[in-house]
């Protein structure tokens, strides 16, 4: 299982890269004498390199409009620039787009114009991170596997706007606007192949409602979230990575077992106001807990499994998995307790 998740993630954070490499490839070895028709369907403001003809580069230009996009191109990078609108007449010809970078330009919703993103029916990637929308642009292409929106002055999600992304593994929402009143109960429906949800850096004092059940990564950092409702995580139950950095999480906003929960093997509450660590699952390989205001550490009472039984089955047992406990930034006194080291034979770091 954990072996899945991490070849899951894997292809998550790298399909970008090895994607671009394996295209770069196939046409390192095209005839020269095609270079020169490239060249010409290249459009002035741009470059087309002759070794990735399915590329285009306008980045960095001062672009104010997007210039007509070629037939052949696949990936179209117009980061970095002042593009204030999304017209239909640019992409005409661009019936293969699977990319489109647009992070860092000018866009707003008003400038949208619309259907134009859905119209490109075989688009996976869209950035759209660093531009002035106030909601989430719709409709999308619903072949979409990538969406993000970071960086933005979103506010608003549109009813359904995510109801057909079945295809859906990202969406990254981090440093919006966002309320808990844009979180409806309905406002994931449809994204049944997410893997990673990011809405660190809004304005969220609740858990969000209705994460998909698939997600493996949630982030919520910098939020103003204080409290984790009773049995919240039976809902998602692949969650691995939990991102809690900079909240208001108090020991009360914590259920006795809130993050007693198999799964999860990244625990990252940095900068909360714990005083005490919460229970943990024995599963858990990374415990991010500084800067909370612990004053001490007991191993016999945080250790997942009876120290006593662990001593009986040695490394046979269903001993703790912990290999990297963060605690510094509290009012913790070193040395490291005996206990911890005995509960928690597998640690690697311990930073107090």
């Amino acid at each position: 299982m954990i072996l899945k998740v991490y070849t899951s993630l894997w292809l998550l954070f790298l399909v970008n890269s090895v994607w671009t490499r394996s295209v770069r490839q196939v046409y390192d070895d095209l005839d020269p004498d095609h270079w020169s028709h490239y060249t010409s369907e290249c459009p002035q403001e741009c470059f087309c390199p002759p070794s990735f003809p399915n590329a285009l580069y306008c980045d960095n230009k001062g672009l104010k409009e997007i210039p007509p996009i070629p037939a052949r191109i696949w990936y179209l990078y117009l980061q970095n620039n002042e593009i204030e609108t999304l017209s239909e007449k640019p992409f005409m010809n661009a019936t293969h787009l699977r990319w489109i970078n647009l992070n860092k330009n000018k866009i707003t919703n008003n400038g949208i114009e619309s259907g134009v993103l859905s119209k490109l029916k075989r688009l996976l990637y869209l950035f759209l991170e660093d531009n002035e929308l106030e909601e989430v642009p719709a409709p999308l292409p619903v072949g979409l596997e990538q969406l993000r929106l970071a960086k933005n002055k979103i506010s608003k999600i549109p009813e359904g706007v995510f109801s057909h992304l079945e295809n859906l593994t990202m969406l990254d929402l981090h440093q919006n606007s966002l309320l808990d009143s844009a979180l409806q109960s309905d406002t994931f429906q449809g994204l049944n192949n997410l893997m990673q949800l990011n809405i660190a850096k809004n304005s969220l004092k609740k858990m969000p409602l209705s994460i998909p059940a698939n997600t493996l990564q949630l982030f919520l950092d910098n939020n103003s979230i204080e409290v984790i409702p009773e049995n919240y995580f039976s809902a998602i139950p692949k969650v691995t990575f939990l991102r809690l950095n900079y909240n208001k999480l108090s020991d009360d906003g914590i259920p006795p077992n809130g993050f007693n929960v198999s799964s999860i093997l990244d625990l990252q509450l940095s900068h909360n106001q714990l005083t005490k660590i919460p229970p943990i699952n024995a599963h858990l390989e990374h415990l991010h807990l500084d800067h909370n205001k612990i004053k001490s550490v007991n191993g016999t009472q945080i250790c997942p499994v009876s120290i006593a039984l662990e001593e009986d089955y040695g490394y046979y047992g269903n001993i703790p998995r912990l290999r990297y406990l963060r605690l510094d930034g509290n009012e913790i006194q070193p040395p490291i307790p005996l206990d911890i080291m005995i509960c928690f034979r597998l640690l690697q770091a311990v930073v107090i």
